[in-house]
């Protein structure tokens, strides 16, 4: 590994090296091959399928994240020097969690983030606590939901009684990876927030009413930390691999986020808001991270944001990405179908796991177009929804949003949701920014940077701005007090029992 520290050939050792980034996301493993100054030398991807057996639940299968891992590494390194590799960083979806046993191997298909099958355990949990231990644990009234780690485990507990004492960890997509990778079971503290406290070690209190929970948490350590050392895919060179952290935080640095007063958008299967502070104030329905370096970070996922993408267009027989196109044709300043994208419950601001989503105000001239349009903006205005939230929870509103993530790509994508928020969006050149954060963070856990702040801007930079045009101001307010008022009226409709079984077919 080149020497980076100070009164070395640094300058040369920065042009010649490489580092990898991997976001292990909802949907697929996407990684990418970087320079450290930013530069884009190749990028990977590779979809895996999400199975939804039943009412509520969403699986995956690990082995799936594992493989994209490996392949990615060498399909990066064709006709490549991997000697010029000297670190690899992991970021991944949060609150996707695989209950493996003490050879690693797991036990059960992982229980994805938008699984509600621990919406009542969750419920139970949340019960037992109180609004002065959640303020005392994480500055704010934080609550439980369906895929916090705790509900999970008491889930699994109760409805498989023969395999829980065989769990010796309940780890996430990154942490499955880097136990497989390195040997060493080991979690973050910032993608662990539900069960980590202000002073980022484990809630004891907490954890301990969920029994059996403590042995089954993986140590802590800090994120920009080098878990051990993995093989280059099929080459025999041995990297470091930093522990890595959330695909938000992730997110965050690829975005360009490093100092307070920053906010970002990223658009994913979900989508992702956050703005970063020096002071903690929350607000219901945020999160609010515990202070990393001075940096107080708000944040939230909603539940569905390109998914809804994947469902409708599913359902209209087209692909996904053709929805933005059929969109482009309906009337942007005509009469508004209202959609609401709560397919399977909605995260922050709402966390509700039982709520539903809907298509309101169609007519008989409705149809693809205004369909597609629609889709796009609901998903907007869950964003705004968030993004109200999120200005009481920073204590400021700001003028911009750095941006990206896969469902940036779309230029009438981006401006409905500048239009919507209000704000200018500045969308990144390279816009998988959540390989772009795990690199950057690979990047400052082997020196090649001294700290966070002078690693981002060094490997980030911004592509394009999109204005909030003031015309559609008017439209996109009265949607979105009637976003508002629907999810009060339709929430009696969404009532599920995640416990029923699905009838038998006859044969």
């Amino acid at each position: 590994m080149p020497d980076f520290a100070p009164g070395t050939a640094r300058e040369d050792a920065t042009r010649d090296a490489y580092v990898i980034g991997f976001d292990i996301g909802s949907t697929a493993v996407k990684a990418g091959l970087f320079t450290l100054g930013g530069t884009v030398v190749d990028h990977w991807s590779r979809a895996y399928p999400t199975l939804r057996p039943g009412p509520g639940r969403v699986e995956q299968d690990p082995q799936h994240w594992l493989d994209g891992v490996r392949d990615a590494i060498d399909g990066l390194l064709v006709g490549r020097d991997p000697g010029r590799v000297v670190a690899v960083g992991l970021c991944s979806q949060v609150n996707t969690d695989v209950f493996v046993d003490a050879a690693g191997t797991p036990l059960a298909p992982a229980i994805v983030w938008q699984d509600v099958r621990a919406a009542r355990e969750a419920q139970a949990l949340d019960a037992t606590i109180t609004p002065a231990e959640k303020r005392a644990w994480w500055g704010a009234e934080m609550p439980i939901g369906a895929s916090h780690a705790l509900a999970k485990m008491m889930w699994f507990r109760t409805h498989h009684p023969d395999l829980w004492p065989r769990v010796a960890h309940v780890l996430s997509p990154k942490d499955y990876c880097l136990l497989k990778l390195t040997g060493q079971a080991v979690a973050d503290p910032i993608a662990s927030f539900g069960q980590v406290g202000l002073d980022l070690a484990y809630i004891a209190p907490l954890i301990a009413r969920v029994e059996g929970a403590s042995e089954r948490l993986p140590p802590l350590k800090f994120f920009t930390d080098i878990a051990g050392e993995m093989q280059l895919g099929s080459h025999p060179r041995r990297v470091p691999v930093t522990v890595g952290t959330m695909d938000a935080w992730g997110n965050l640095f690829g975005c360009g986020v490093f100092s307070p007063g920053q906010g970002m958008y990223v658009s994913g299967t979900s989508e992702i808001l956050a703005l970063a502070g020096a002071e903690r104030i929350g607000a219901p329905g945020v999160v609010t991270f515990a202070t990393v370096n001075g940096l107080v970070v708000h944040a939230g996922p909603t539940q569905s944001g390109a998914d809804s993408l994947r469902w409708w267009s599913g359902t209209a027989g087209i692909e996904p990405g053709a929805v933005a196109d059929l969109a482009a044709k309906a009337d942007r300043d005509g009469r508004p179908i209202l959609f609401l994208p709560h397919l399977e419950g909605e995260r922050a601001p709402l966390w509700d796991a039982d709520i539903r989503g809907a298509f309101i105000g169609l007519d008989s001239r409705s149809g693809g177009p205004d369909f597609a349009l629609a889709v796009l903006e609901g998903v907007a205005l869950s964003a705004r929804h968030l993004f109200q939230s999120l200005t009481k929870a920073a204590g400021y509103r700001p003028d911009r949003l750095l941006y990206g993530g896969g469902g940036a790509r779309s230029d009438l994508w981006s401006q409905i949701r500048a239009d919507c928020l209000g704000v200018a969006l500045h969308r990144f050149a390279y816009q998988d920014v959540g390989c772009l954060g795990a690199a950057i963070i690979a990047a400052v856990g082997v020196g090649a940077f001294s700290t966070l702040e002078e690693a981002v801007p060094a490997m980030t930079s911004v592509e394009r701005v999109f204005e909030p045009d003031p015309k559609r101001l008017r439209r996109y307010d009265r949607m979105f007090d009637a976003y508002c008022k629907t999810i009060d009226a339709l929430r009696p409709l969404g009532i599920i029992d995640t416990d029923a079984q699905p009838a038998e077919t006859a044969s």
